[in-house]
């Protein structure tokens, strides 16, 4: 015998398909996503800018330049991730507000050990492949000091852009997953980059 859904169960059904419907089509991800993309690609110019006036701590500081890219492309991993596992678990109702939450910790700790973790390897592996392609290198711990403090310090910034953004986003409407990643990819470039300048020059004040 065939069961025939309620009428307040079709209701909400269809309400269910109507959502996804809007939430999966073309135009919601486009309208969405498209303002951030672009403000990401000016983003990433911006970086490139601040990149161009650490002339000098670049000559000063031999190594410097290989680990660079690196720290970039790290903390827009790491921060990238913690922006979508943050959607996902606002879409799932584990995150509804900044409070004493354990998936919002554990989300946040795990971001900020991988950043120090990742940071010191790749401090050290910034100065065996400088040497290996045979270049100068400023030393393993002055790379590892450099990328660590650059790697952290921007990461405790995105950690609090990525949390606030992403529940932002959610009450003002916005599917987290579009707007997010690309806005951390953004800011993240540039706060790396502000970041790895500000280590350089302690660096070369110690």
């Amino acid at each position: 015998m065939l069961h025939r859904a309620h009428p307040e169960e079709e209701d909400e059904i269809g309400i269910v398909e109507e959502y996804i419907g809007d939430y999966a089509s073309i135009s919601s991800i486009v309208r969405e996503a498209l303002p951030f993309e672009i403000i990401a690609t000016m983003g990433g110019v911006i970086a490139g800018i601040i990149l161009s006036g650490m002339t000098e701590e670049l000559q000063l500081i031999p190594g410097l330049i290989v680990i660079s890219p690196a720290v970039l492309g790290m903390r827009g991993n790491i921060s990238c991730t913690l922006g979508s596992r943050l959607g996902s678990a606002i879409h799932m109702g584990l995150i509804t507000k900044i409070e004493k939450n354990p998936e919002l910790t554990n989300n946040i700790g795990g971001s900020l050990l991988l950043s120090f973790i990742i940071s010191a390897i790749l401090g050290l592996m910034g100065h065996f492949v400088t040497i290996a392609f045979g270049l100068e290198s400023a030393g393993a711990l002055t790379l590892m000091f450099i990328a660590v403090l650059a790697g952290v310090s921007s990461g405790l910034i995105l950690v609090v852009v990525a949390v606030f953004l992403a529940l932002g986003m959610f009450r003002f409407g916005f599917d987290p997953d579009n707007v997010v990643t690309p806005a951390i990819a953004t800011i993240g470039d540039i706060v790396s980059m502000l970041m790895l300048f500000l280590a350089a020059k302690v660096v070369l004040l110690l």
